[in-house]
């Protein structure tokens, strides 16, 4: 005879001691095995390989890009989302918690992977023609080679349409002359994905970098992102066959589709600075005494970590909500705006919080907060700054664009 009687709900058993804001998440709980186990082998990555060399990274203002692509591509995590050519074609959700990871290393290390994957190997593999991919994406994917992605010009950022680099026919050929700036990988690129005017309107072309006129200066005078290659590109006469052009690249369209997989890569990526702000601040409160008590014991350090927990917890429940939509029908460029706009601007705040519970050492390379505070800088004004993801959203709920 089966029972009728109802049986009371069950209570999770009470926490004893301190927890982690994953825990008390339970951040597990929505993730399925693959998306732990990806995250988890990523997190060991950061931890045993970025961790202790990244502070003296950030200081010196250099990163071993080459080797570290190596590395990252022999984990599959370059254009890890995309299918084929080497690729490891994980859903848009591991992707996304491999972005959140490798920033909580740095800004810097997403970044590499972010631009190698999420522009120049996405451009490739969406716009490219099939020898186009066969000839970079298995190198890239392995991170044999590395790529880099030019569309920023020096007098045109948030409107790339204005771009003044310029594609002409000579014969079968084109010829480039333009410059580009604020390029990551660009001076250790093998290749360039670089976006010029035509008679015809906007085109993306390959461009090996030891074609004859193709230049990279790296740009060394950086408060933010100092464990980042970061690049001014410049084309005079570059001379290109037909073949180097993306056929599939017809429009300003195209490029822009590219800054929206990277964005969505950001989405995750400024959570997992956040996170690493939040548990050294965690752990710095629980370990620093005053007035004979350690500083998480007062009520204004503890309203600080709750504040940070909620702000924290909220914009992964964002990013994962948004990965699940991507995963399952894509995602339109106005809500990607919603997760980069809301998770760099909370990151930043939580990064800043947190300094001021860690006092005079939060300045300090011994902690990574102001490094995280610094490199979010450039994070929530690269790829679409605050202001422009503010009027994306504008438009998308009044149906007027208040830019143009």
């Amino acid at each position: 005879m089966v029972s009728t009687a109802i049986s009371a709900p069950k209570t999770p058993s009470p926490k004893v001691g301190p927890t982690t804001p994953d825990v008390l998440l339970r951040v597990d709980g929505l993730l399925d095995e693959e998306e732990r186990q990806i995250r988890d082998t990523v997190r060991a990555l950061v931890r045993s390989r970025i961790a202790p060399e990244i502070a003296g990274w950030y200081e010196a203002g250099e990163l071993p890009a080459r080797d570290l692509a190596v590395e990252l591509g022999s984990l599959g995590l370059l254009g890890m989302h995309l299918r084929g050519y080497g690729c490891a074609g994980t859903s848009a959700v591991a992707y996304g918690l491999a972005c959140l990871e490798l920033e909580a290393g740095d800004s810097g290390i997403r970044s590499l992977v972010s631009v190698q994957g999420s522009l120049a190997m996405f451009a490739l593999h969406a716009f490219g023609s099939e020898e186009q991919k066969e000839q970079w994406l298995p190198q890239m994917s392995a991170g044999r080679a590395i790529g880099c992605f030019g569309l920023t010009e020096p007098d045109f950022g948030s409107d790339p349409a204005g771009m003044r680099t310029r594609a002409t026919r000579s014969g079968d050929d084109w010829i480039l002359n333009g410059a580009k700036m604020w390029i990551t990988n660009g001076s250790v690129a093998d290749v360039a994905i670089v976006w010029a005017r035509t008679d015809e309107g906007i085109r993306g072309f390959a461009v090996p970098t030891d074609t004859p006129g193709f230049a990279a200066h790296a740009i060394t005078s950086k408060m933010s992102l100092r464990a980042s290659v970061t690049s001014e590109l410049v084309l005079d006469d570059v001379r290109l066959p037909d073949s180097a052009r993306l056929p599939g690249a017809t429009s300003l369209r195209a490029p822009l589709s590219c800054l929206n997989e990277a964005r969505f890569g950001i989405v995750f990526g400024a959570v997992g600075a956040a996170r690493d702000c939040l548990e050294t601040a965690l752990a710095y409160a629980r370990s620093r005494t005053q007035f004979d008590r350690p500083i998480g014991g007062f009520q204004l350090t503890q309203q600080k970590l709750a504040d940070m927990t909620l702000e924290y917890g909220k914009a992964l429940l964002l990013a994962l909500h948004l990965g699940r939509a991507k995963d399952a029908d894509g995602l339109r460029p106005e809500q990607v705006s919603l997760g980069k706009l809301n998770n760099v601007r909370e990151a930043i705040g939580i990064a800043r919080t947190a300094r001021t519970i860690l006092g005079a050492s939060g300045i300090t390379g011994e902690y990574p907060v102001m490094r995280h505070a610094n490199n979010l800088e450039s994070v929530l004004t690269y790829e679409g700054t605050s202001e422009m993801h503010t009027l994306v959203i504008g438009q998308a709920l009044t149906g007027t664009a208040a830019f143009r």
